[in-house]
């Protein structure tokens, strides 16, 4: 059975375009949150590298067999006994990438992984450009993975966007739900912080989201913020825009039980048709 209640962790970063330096940041992170008494840590979205020049990212980029990062946080989640959620990295898929969640379990054993479903293809009013299809592999299926601590529902940064992903993960059973982050500064200036307490609000569950901060090597600007939202939407813990670092909270799963008890909207829903109606126009003659 989960614990009834353990202490989370964000690991804010802002890695760059080298994998060791990003990988050492990511241990010393890990590291920190667990001498502070967390069991469960969690990395953004991103962790070992963020480059926006395809060539060069391909060139970093290797399989999940041979990926630095992902050995040194099983080595770092054996050695400190935390179960560590690396929030993404980058793993070669053929000729494209698979953007990758990790769950790795206190023994330094990897219990899940996931792919990340929804890409981001998108013009900004900015200027900015995004077209993460031309790269990365689109993930097919939700994960809701069991551990000691609690069963969490896996997902990645624009994913936060489809509130149906999140239903279906609290209805398979979810009482923590997580969505790392390498969300753009424009976008999360808007939309981060309202995000996450509706995902937490709809499904009652904690939501804990590790974000990348700040201005990266690449020139690319993230929001930061990375951050713990209650089952009632209250925000435990915030870390702020720009700069790397660490924010614990204490997870009490009763919450989850009490928030699905007093607005039981999970046992409530339906199932619907929708019709349009209304003046159709004409075809053209």
């Amino acid at each position: 059975m989960p614990e009834a209640r353990f202490t989370a962790a964000c690991v804010q970063m802002r890695s760059g375009r080298d994998p060791g330096a990003n990988r050492d940041a990511a241990v010393a992170g890990v590291r920190a949150a667990a001498s502070r008494g967390a069991a469960y840590v969690q990395t953004p979205e991103m962790t070992s590298l963020v480059e926006r020049n395809r060539q060069q990212l391909f060139a970093h980029v290797t399989t999940e067999d041979r990926d630095p990062m992902l050995a040194a946080l099983r080595e770092t989640a054996r050695e400190t006994g935390t179960v560590v959620q690396v929030g993404s990295i980058a793993v070669r898929t053929g000729e494209k990438i698979a953007n990758r969640a990790y769950l790795i379990d206190a023994g330094g054993t990897i219990v899940s992984s996931y792919d990340k479903l929804h890409l981001f293809d998108v013009d900004l009013p900015s200027g900015e450009r995004w077209r993460e299809s031309a790269t990365y592999t689109g993930g097919a299926c939700a994960i809701v993975a069991e551990t000691a601590l609690a069963t969490i529902g896996l997902t990645i940064c624009y994913d936060i966007r489809f509130p149906g992903l999140y239903r279906a993960l609290a209805e398979a059973g979810a009482d923590v739900l997580t969505a790392p982050a390498c969300f753009t500064r424009q976008t999360g200036a808007a939309h981060w912080h309202v995000l996450q307490r509706a995902r937490a609000i709809e499904t009652g569950a904690f939501v804990i989201s590790a974000a990348q901060g700040g201005v990266h090597e690449d020139g690319r600007e993230t929001y930061g913020h990375s951050i713990i939202v209650d089952p009632w939407g209250r925000v435990l813990a915030d870390a702020g825009g720009d700069e790397p670092g660490l924010i614990l909270a204490e997870i009490d799963l009763a919450q989850v039980a009490d928030a699905r008890a007093r607005i039981p909207s999970l046992k409530h829903g339906r199932a619907f048709t929708v019709e349009r109606v209304g003046r159709q126009v004409e075809p053209a003659q």
